[in-house]
């Protein structure tokens, strides 16, 4: 059953995980927990590789986005998404480190969240053409819920002059 809200959820990573390998297969893993744990993918946007952002010496990103459902509240989710994290390997140190996994709560329906963690929409969402592209393969009218403006518009706009092109499938 499709829930009426969109639920979005932003995949990234740089570096090759001990469990599972590398980013692409990292990533894939992280859906299928997900799944496991009572938040349905319903689509997924192609795999896309990045530049890091801000620009740095790190590998390239893997990076996609997931519209997912789920009965879980926006702050259980984002719990979830860091407890999944963590059982992948992740330990934060500095921000924009290289790192084995990356999850995001991008949106949650049209629900806006200043205050407290999570921060809703993603304060950054609309300057990353690494989310943005993929949101596009989703659904590019799909509309930021704060700003009004669409996925493909934000897209067009995005000025973060990241470096991003789709992930060769073979690799």
């Amino acid at each position: 059953m499709m829930k009426q809200r969109m639920i979005l959820i932003g995949l990234g990573a740089n570096l090759p995980s001990t469990r599972f390998g590398p980013p692409k297969k990292t990533l894939e893993a992280a859906l299928e927990e997900l799944s496991g744990r009572e938040v349905y993918v319903v689509k997924r946007s192609r795999w896309y590789s990045s530049a890091p952002v801000p620009s740095s010496d790190q590998p390239r990103f893997i990076n996609a986005v997931a519209a997912v459902e789920t009965d879980l509240k926006p702050e259980a989710l984002l719990e979830l998404l860091h407890a999944i994290e963590r059982d992948f390997g992740r330990r934060r140190s500095v921000a924009n480190a290289a790192r084995e996994i990356d999850l995001d709560l991008l949106a949650y329906g049209d629900l806006i969240c200043t205050k407290s963690p999570p921060i809703l929409p993603h304060p950054r969402l609309a300057q990353r053409s690494f989310v943005l592209r993929p949101i596009c393969d989703i659904d590019p009218a799909w509309r930021h819920p704060k700003l009004g403006l669409s996925a493909l518009e934000m897209a067009e706009a995005a000025s973060d002059g990241a470096d991003v092109e789709l992930h060769d499938v073979s690799v």
